[in-house]
């Protein structure tokens, strides 16, 4: 058997030609195409707090930075950052730090053991999303928390508890609005609120009167007191629920003195916590 010698050479000669020609026009391309990156960027991002938990509304600190350089967003958008370290950016590119509107994670229900009627006790896969995709848990209330803390494990910033009543508790301070706990919950309870907005719904039943108190003691039963007690415009019922519209009036602690069953709250810290409000409407009651 005969080998030629030419062509044994000649392929591994044509293979090195072409990767020093394309190697030459990558090079070129390089040296005359490269796009100049503002040298602010990393230093900006060397400002923030690196966690990359998209409470901005940016993919990671990096996308960030670039938008600040640039100016299409203020520095307060960052609701990790300290108030130091936004003045800090702010300073660094010749702007305004913005105000800062706290936002916090809250939950749609307030039916822990003690108040949601149990029909079952749910043994299985650990979590809520298993519970609720296999046989919804043990709570007879299929709209409410179920207690296995999907959350809390889900939070980067350890905001999130489980209290002695299986809720969760989102402490304030800690809460960076990431929204993860939003995207953990699988009947989607959580939800990112501006911390100054206090009247709250805790509570996501569409049923009515002794229909809903049936599965829960503090289920809105839909009597619509708070609609009228509120400011007008401010609360109004939708679908057996109080939808609450701060866009248009000053929600007032008020809606909340005749409300039966405490469905609906006047939150000024950390929810499920008991605070002077919750005195006072008990005074009410």
């Amino acid at each position: 058997m005969s080998f030629d010698l030419g062509t044994l050479f000649s392929a591994p000669g044509i293979m090195l030609g072409l990767g020093l020609f394309f190697g030459v026009v990558l090079a070129v391309a390089y040296r005359y195409l490269k796009v100049e990156e503002d040298p602010r960027i990393d230093d900006t991002e060397d400002l923030l707090p690196g966690t990359n938990c998209g409470a901005c509304g940016e993919p990671g600190c990096r996308a960030f930075s670039e938008k600040l350089v640039s100016g299409e967003v203020e520095p307060s958008l960052c609701t990790v950052a300290s108030p130091d370290a936004l003045e800090s950016i702010a300073e660094y590119l010749g702007v305004d730090a913005g105000e800062q509107n706290k936002r916090v994670a809250r939950l749609r229900c307030a039916g822990g053991i003690a108040e949601a009627h149990q029909i079952a006790e749910y043994k299985g896969f650990d979590g809520c999303r298993a519970a609720h995709m296999v046989s919804g848990g043990g709570k007879g209330c299929s709209w409410g928390c179920l207690g296995l803390a999907d959350c809390e494990i889900s939070c980067t910033f350890g905001a999130i508890t489980m209290n002695d009543n299986v809720l969760p508790k989102v402490e304030v301070d800690l809460c960076t609005a990431c929204g993860d706990c939003v995207d953990a919950c699988p009947r989607d309870l959580f939800e990112i609120l501006p911390l100054n907005e206090k009247l709250y719904v805790q509570c996501n039943n569409p049923l009515a009167g002794d229909d809903a108190v049936a599965l829960c003691t503090v289920a809105c039963d839909a009597c619509g007191r708070c609609a009228s007690d509120a400011e007008p415009g401010v609360v109004v019922m939708e679908n057996n629920l109080p939808i609450v519209h701060f866009d248009l009036g000053d929600a007032k602690p008020k809606a909340t003195f005749r409300c039966p069953t405490g469905a609906i709250k006047w939150l000024e810290g950390n929810q499920f916590e008991e605070n002077s409000q919750d005195k006072s409407q008990k005074r009410h009651a």
